[in-house]
């Protein structure tokens, strides 16, 4: 069986990615004259090679586009690197709804250690890593290729808010926590509240959420949770060379930034 033929084969199934290791196994070819193959795929724009090994079938539905939707091969991608995901921040944010921010970018939680962004044509894949896994939050959705793995809405929150810095800042995301607000549910936050450890974070969200809409209740469940233990002055926008003064909200947050939606 040629790589073509077996891509043929993978696409029948709606299949939309394969790694070199599986094409040596089911071809029965050459390392070699399997490489040469993928070689003349690659520049007749049928395949991608997105990471060393893993490859990605660029169908005729999504050539012009130059890549394909990551929910087609997230989770094929992460068994071939034998790590844990979930699609998250704005990309997690878009699926429920939350469009406002249409970022190109495609951004995935990870474990650590951290793996290099992906920047190639089209693809434009960033990473982020936490050394401390969800035990909530994370849903399997359905795509054409199968299962994917996603943050909730209410982890979907907490990201944001929580790698700010590394996202555009507050002001960027406004707009997205808002509309992305209206699909958080009480028993979805609760869960979050079960083991999201980050009082900072909790701290920024429940002020940001009073702020945009105080009759939603959301804030409320975060506050309660939060008045069970202490919690200090905190920065709405972290800054390592500047410390939170003096608050007048209950949240203890120190605004040192003019919150703008472009909503």
């Amino acid at each position: 069986m040629s790589a073509s033929e077996y891509i043929n084969k993978l696409l029948r199934v709606e299949e939309y990615s394969f790694s070199l290791a599986e094409l040596l196994k089911e071809t029965g070819k050459g390392k070699t004259a399997l490489i040469r193959e993928l070689d003349r795929l690659i520049e007749k724009g049928e395949v991608i090679n997105l990471r060393q090994g893993f490859y990605l079938i660029l169908t005729p539905r999504y050539s012009s586009f130059g890549k394909l939707p990551i929910n087609l091969y997230i989770h094929k991608l992460f068994d071939y690197l034998e790590r844990k995901y979930y699609l998250g921040f704005y990309s997690a944010a878009k699926v429920y709804g939350a469009s406002h921010q249409q970022a190109q970018r495609d951004y995935v939680m990870s474990q650590t250690p951290k793996l290099l962004d992906i920047q190639k044509s089209a693809i434009d894949i960033r990473f982020l890593t936490t050394s401390v896994w969800p035990k909530n939050n994370i849903i399997s959705k359905k795509s054409d290729a199968g299962i994917y793995h996603i943050s909730s809405p209410a982890l979907t929150l907490a990201d944001l808010v929580r790698y700010q810095n590394k996202l555009g800042g507050i002001n960027r995301m406004l707009s997205t926590i808002e509309e992305l607000m209206e699909e958080v549910t009480q028993n979805d936050l609760e869960d979050l509240l079960n083991w999201f450890d980050h009082k900072a974070t909790l701290q920024r969200l429940g002020f940001l959420i009073s702020e945009i809409d105080a009759n939603n209740g959301l804030d409320d469940l975060i506050f309660a949770h939060l008045s069970k233990q202490k919690f200090y002055p905190v920065l709405l926008q972290p800054d390592t060379e500047q410390r939170p003064g003096a608050v007048d909200n209950k949240w203890k947050v120190d605004i040192n930034l003019q919150l703008e939606s472009d909503i």
